[in-house]
Order: structure tokens, then C-alpha cells, then sequence
């Protein structure tokens, strides 16, 4: 369907539609809701450049293991991390999506 907007501003180009949809807009902001959180950022930037398990991320940045699994599990939600069990310890590591390798470049880009 073609409609045609109320006015288009000089110098700006006239956009006819948006280049997302609501799904992938609510899916963007999900992910934005997570890593918004300071300590999930942390916890994501961390996973971004080694596995790690649960307790030397808990040890890194001074908090209860049960608090790290919190935060990791919203990570995991969001669909930026992945675990694996190795043994008797679960282990994570940032995922190699679209949207886990789009964060990691701009935290590189913030970050060093």
C-alpha cells in the first residue's frame, strides 16, 4: 500500500515506510533492555572476549553467584549468550548471531 505522507521537509529525505518491522523492533528492543542493565553489559562484554562460568563472573565483579545466574539467564533470553556444561560447571559465551556480533562491535568501538 503506497500512502502518500502529509509533507516532506526540504533537504530530508521523504521516507514511505520504516525499515523494520514490529517484531523486529520489539526483538531490538529487548535486546537494548538488556544490555541496558550495567551489570548485564559487563557480564555481556566480559562473555564477548572468553567462556566464563558462573563463578569467576561472580568473583570478577564482586557479586553473588545467584545474582550472576539471574543476570544470565535475561542474557539468554534475549537470545545474546549461549552455555554449555563442561563437566559439572556451566559455561558461557557470547553467540555468534546478528544481533550478539552488531552489540560486540559497538562495545568495541565504545570500549577501546
Amino acid at each position: 500500500m503506497n500512502v502518500k505522507k502529509p509533507h516532506c521537509h526540504p533537504n530530508s529525505p521523504c521516507l514511505e515506510s520504516l525499515p523494520f518491522d514490529e517484531e523486529t523492533a520489539d526483538q531490538l528492543a529487548g535486546i537494548f533492555k538488556q544490555v541496558g542493565d550495567p551489570t548485564r553489559l559487563k557480564i555481556f562484554w566480559l562473555l564477548c572476549h572468553q567462556e566464563e562460568c558462573v563463578t569467576n563472573i561472580a568473583y570478577l565483579l564482586d557479586m553473588s553467584s545467584p545474582a550472576i545466574s539471574h543476570h544470565l539467564r535475561s542474557l539468554k533470553l534475549a537470545d545474546l549468550i549461549e552455555s554449555e556444561r563442561k563437566g559439572k560447571e556451566m559455561f558461557y559465551r557470547a553467540r555468534s548471531n546478528k544481533p550478539a556480533k552488531l552489540l560486540k562491535k559497538i562495545l568495541s568501538q565504545v570500549f577501546n
